[in-house]
């Protein structure tokens, strides 16, 4: 390269630079002797060539920390190279102390500066600095602090590493750009070839033309769109609703099943397909997408393993697409005039309504209920479930990513939605809307069907139920984690239940009527707090010794041990099935 040194004049290699065992003398429990000025000189000057001539910039890097020993008392612990503007470690760096370092180097950003090194009184991260910026960074110790001319020759290594550096960078800077320039040439030269191909395209452009045509006499429906689009690219051709589910197929290797959408994705994928001037390319698949008026109505795309797709090809999407979208609006336009004709969407797949009708109508939404659902009720014992509340519910779903179908009764908000939420999410997103955590949630268990939705709005009613008459009544209940609960539900039998609560509860319950005591509700917080005497003491607001008497009493009027794990398991669902279901009262 112009104005370089020869490579095969006054070259050296890293054997010619004197230097002692850095590694070696650090594990000695005495500080080695010192290079003498004039060896450390001679030192800098073969080293400060090498660096020079060495094209690589991690090279560079290792010749400067395997050396730095022979300038002074000098320890390199770590070296770090600046690129794409993040430091990234030399594979030298000591592992010890990799962590502290590294995050003391990151955060002097660029400055000089002191860094902690157990056993080391002196060390000096050195940023190594170009005429373009920051190109690196040495991280020094020493045992002892240098001397004023062994630091002049620390420094002095540091600029002639940082100047190598530069060096390198220029260089390697100059081969990206004749590759790049490279580049530009053939890029040149494909336009070229593609106005060559002109008139082969406007060829295939009215031939494109004339087959949609073709496609709009026959009824322009999504099958026949992918049948002509398949006949004239010989590529499988098939469209998507903007939920990522099948609507039609024309070719071979149709998957079977079709993949099941993943919601999150296909947002990505129509975000991605949709910042594209014209039909995208993701994995093997050429895309486009169906709009009108802006609004996505679907996908549709052409499968290409090959890559064999050319601007033909495109232009036949393209059309095609365009042909596709007012069917598409059509077939929207319709499910909307359905929609108004019903009660909220919502309200009907609470009190239940027809599958086929619920799907067009989610669907017309934007909303897509093919995917399992679960059922949420909200309510706030401060706070009316109006339509203010309604819109502060939705507000904090839509934070938390909860996508959702939303209605109100008299009594709680309601939330459909196509996903199980996070255990705490919403909870706390809505203590913080509402400014108070007083609010209880039931959620039900999955429900595959818009016919099962009734019954999981019953699941979550019951869910908030338990969850306001459990010990910690604020927070969020799923059906599916009830266990027992969950056949302690309202319109069960209830004689059965009774019948167990007298069995194991029956002289409590009477002991407390004639004597005006609160046995049985001791019982059931001793239960509730999980055994604990200071916790059940705290929320019966007695002494623990009052607990205790409490407590054997219990045993001596019931008869039964609260060691035996079968009277200790019957007794808590006893004390649960009393509180819970009969309403603490017994009877």
């Amino acid at each position: 390269m112009a104005g370089s040194r020869p490579h095969n004049l006054h070259r050296r290699s890293d054997r010619d630079i004197p230097r002692r065992a850095p590694e070696a003398a650090r594990e000695e429990p005495h500080r080695p002797a010192q290079p003498s000025a004039d060896h450390a000189l001679h030192t800098l000057t073969l080293l400060s060539s090498t660096l020079f001539d060495t094209p690589d910039e991690s090279e560079i890097l290792r010749l400067a920390m395997n050396h730095i020993a022979g300038i002074g008392p000098y320890t390199a612990e770590a070296g770090y190279l600046e690129a794409d503007g993040d430091l990234v470690p030399s594979p030298r760096n000591r592992q010890d102390q990799a962590s502290t370092v590294d995050r003391r180097v990151r955060e002097l950003a660029g400055r000089d500066g002191s860094v902690a090194v157990p056993g080391r009184p002196w060390a000096q991260a050195l940023g190594l600095r170009g005429i373009e910026g920051l190109r690196g960074y040495l991280v020094v110790t020493s045992r002892s602090r240098p001397t004023e001319a062994e630091q002049s020759l620390l420094a002095t290594l540091v600029r002639h590493t940082a100047a190598a550096l530069s060096v390198a960078f220029a260089r390697r800077r100059r081969r990206e750009e004749t590759l790049e320039l490279h580049r530009l040439r053939e890029e040149r030269a494909t336009l070229q070839r593609q106005l060559v191909a002109v008139m082969a395209e406007l060829a295939y452009r009215h031939a494109v033309h004339a087959l949609m045509a073709d496609v709009a006499a026959a009824g322009g429906g999504e099958q026949a769109v992918t049948r002509g689009l398949h006949g004239l690219t010989g590529l499988p051709a098939l469209v998507e609703d903007r939920f990522g589910r099948l609507r039609a197929w024309t070719g071979p290797s149709r998957p079977d099943p079709y993949p099941e959408p993943d919601p999150v994705r296909q947002e990505e994928l129509l975000n991605a397909v949709a910042r594209e001037a014209g039909p995208a390319r993701v994995k093997d698949r050429l895309i486009t997408l169906i709009r009108q008026h802006g609004e996505i109505l679907g996908l549709l795309a052409l499968v290409d393993p090959q890559g064999e797709a050319d601007k033909h090809t495109v232009l036949a999407l393209d059309q095609a697409a365009t042909s596709l979208a007012p069917e598409l609006a059509h077939l929207r336009n319709l499910a909307e005039v359905e929609l108004r004709l019903h009660r909220e969407l919502a309200d009907d797949l609470l009190a239940g309504t027809d599958e086929t009708s619920a799907y067009a109508r989610s669907e017309a939404v934007g909303h897509d209920l093919h995917r399992s659902h679960y059922i949420v009720v909200v309510q706030w014992s401060d706070r009316t479930a109006d339509d203010s509340f309604a819109q502060t519910v939705g507000r904090a779903a839509s934070a938390v990513g909860m996508r959702s179908l939303l209605t109100r009764s008299a009594e709680h908000v309601v939330l459909i939605a196509d996903e199980r939420p996070h255990a705490r999410a919403l909870y706390e997103a809505l203590t913080v809307e509402t400014g108070t955590p007083s609010g209880s949630i039931g959620v039900s268990a999955s429900c595959d069907s818009p016919n099962d939705i009734p019954q999981r709005y019953r699941e979550a009613k019951r869910a908030r139920e338990v969850r306001l008459h459990s010990h910690k009544r604020y927070g969020m209940t799923f059906f599916d984690e009830l266990g027992l609960y969950r056949i302690l539900g309202p319109g069960n039998d209830y004689r059965e239940l009774e019948a167990f609560v007298h069995e194991w509860l029956g002289q409590l319950i009477d002991y407390d009527a004639r004597h005006h005591a609160a046995m049985v509700e001791t019982l059931a917080r001793y239960f509730d707090c999980g055994g604990n005497y200071d916790e059940t003491a705290a929320s019966l607001a007695i002494h623990r010794s009052t607990l205790r008497y409490r407590l054997q009493r219990i045993r001596d009027i019931s008869g039964n041990n609260l060691a035996n794990v079968e009277d200790r398991l019957n007794l808590q669902v006893a004390t649960r099935v009393w509180k819970i279901v009969l309403g603490g009262s017994g009877s």
